[in-house]
Parts: C-alpha cells; sequence; structure tokens
C-alpha cells in the first residue's frame, strides 16, 4: 500500500512538474507582446497605407532625391515618387482620425530616412521629413519583422505599427509606418 501511494505522488509530482514547464515556456508565445500585439486602430490604418500605395503600383527605388535636407534614394510605388509627395500619407492619416500619424521611410545603407510624413518635427515645426529611424522597429525592421506596439516617434509617445516595403524581389526597400497618440 505504502509502495503505491508513495509511486501515485511520485507520478502526480512528474506530472505537476511537466505542467508547470509547459506553462512557462509557453507564457512568452500567448501573452501580447510589442511583437506580436496588434492594436485594432493602428492595423486599420496600416492595411489602409498599404492599400493606397499598392493602387499606385508596385514599390521601388529610382534615383536620388534631396528629402528634408539629406540626400535620399527616391521611392516610387508605380510611376508615383513618394520622396515629399504627401498626398497618400495625408489621406490615410485623415481616415484614421485625430491623433493618426503615417510615415513611408526609404532605405539608405543601413538606415530608414522618413521621405513622406504627416509627423510633425518638434523644432521649427514643419513635417518631419529627412529624420531617421531608431529604436525598437529599427530593430524588428533590420531583422525581417513588423513591430507593433509603443514608440517614441520624433519625441512623441504613439500607438504604433511599422511593416517592411518590399520590392519585387523581396528585397526590404523601406518601412511603412502608422500610429496615434492617446
Amino acid at each position: 500500500m505504502k509502495s503505491t501511494v508513495l509511486r501515485s505522488f511520485k507520478k502526480a509530482h512528474a506530472i505537476g512538474m511537466f505542467v508547470l514547464a509547459i506553462s512557462l515556456l509557453a507564457t512568452p508565445v500567448l501573452m501580447p507582446s510589442v511583437g506580436n500585439a496588434q492594436d485594432a486602430r493602428v492595423a486599420k490604418t496600416m492595411a489602409a497605407l498599404k492599400d493606397q500605395t499598392a493602387k499606385l503600383g508596385a514599390p521601388k527605388i529610382d534615383g536620388i532625391d534631396e528629402v528634408g535636407g539629406r540626400d535620399a534614394p527616391a521611392l516610387y510605388f508605380g510611376s508615383t515618387k513618394m520622396n515629399n509627395n504627401f498626398s497618400v500619407v495625408d489621406a490615410v492619416a485623415r481616415e484614421g482620425g485625430r491623433g493618426t500619424a503615417a510615415t513611408l521611410f526609404v532605405k539608405s545603407g543601413d538606415d530608414y530616412i522618413r521621405v513622406a510624413t504627416n509627423v510633425s518635427a518638434r523644432m521649427g515645426g514643419g513635417r518631419g521629413l529627412g529624420t531617421i529611424l531608431t529604436g525598437a522597429p529599427l530593430e524588428s525592421i533590420k531583422a525581417g519583422k513588423a513591430y507593433y506596439g509603443k514608440a517614441s516617434v520624433l519625441g512623441t509617445p504613439y500607438v504604433s505599427g511599422y511593416e517592411p516595403i518590399k520590392d519585387a524581389s523581396g528585397a526590404t526597400i523601406g518601412v511603412y509606418f502608422v500610429g496615434y497618440t492617446k
């Protein structure tokens, strides 16, 4: 009798430890995190930005253009150059409602330069053109992944989403950004 109870206890203990180990391993996968949590408003606005640019044609880089005081590769969707062109980002931001921001970045070496945006620069006003993507969103994009979560954009906190813009060959040539201030 004593050995049966002992075996049952050991079996229950082993099962309990197994369940505990599995739950600890599963927790990071199941918990919402910056990398996989998507805010519904951000997801809807990202879909709108990608839809608006897709209507123009496939993304590509062709030539160099001055943006915000620096030279940047010229980002195109179809035949429409996006550098210094605010029609798409402004329309998406209007559609997203108060506090919504939209930006297109182009890849330049290891940097991503803001070439079309409705985000204001803090100093001197105007649009934050020519500024560089930084922080956790940059690290995710460099790893080939989207970033969804909180991010500081030119000093303002946003609930945001960043996704890579890929050309016909699958190479990342830029970044879509949408977000809103709370």
